[in-house]
């Protein structure tokens, strides 16, 4: 924990009230997977199937990859389930806040034993927001966005 503190305080001031809106998104997100059916999440994420586009303004790509840093950091680290589906959430949350649409797209992979594993990540443009390390392993069963592409 005094290592966490110590890195707090050497971000910027800029850094720091990121990481405050990506706990209260990431908290948020977590009452709504628990309080909230998933069908009124799927609305509020956008149409079924669609897709945002391929490629970003780079002012929008440097945005994204600072929330997806906020949000990443903190949801390893909050009391709560802050993995993956709780990090796109806020982290579109975030985007949308600063006008940005995304893709949030569900993936399902069949583990060693006949267990199904499922992941959730978050794209802008290219880049792969939250959820992004092994999201290749998960075939894509769905997409939600606002966005159009």
């Amino acid at each position: 924990m005094w290592n966490d503190l110590k890195r707090y305080w050497s971000v910027s001031p800029d850094r720091r009230r990121l990481l405050w809106e990506a706990l209260a998104s990431l908290a948020m997100a977590r009452v709504a997977m628990t309080c909230v059916p998933f069908r009124r999440i799927a609305r509020w994420l956008g149409t079924p199937g669609a897709k945002s586009p391929e490629s970003a303004a780079p002012e929008a790509t440097h945005t994204a990859e600072a929330v997806g840093w906020a949000v990443r950091v903190l949801g390893a680290r909050v009391p709560w389930d802050g993995r993956c589906l709780a990090q796109a959430l806020a982290a579109t949350s975030m985007l949308r806040r600063r006008g940005l649409e995304g893709t949030v797209s569900f993936g399902v992979s069949q583990g060693e034993s006949a267990d199904f594993d499922a992941h959730a990540w978050l794209r802008l443009g290219s880049l792969i927001v939250t959820g992004g390390p092994g999201h290749e392993r998960f075939k894509t069963f769905t997409t939600f966005s606002r966005g159009r592409s």
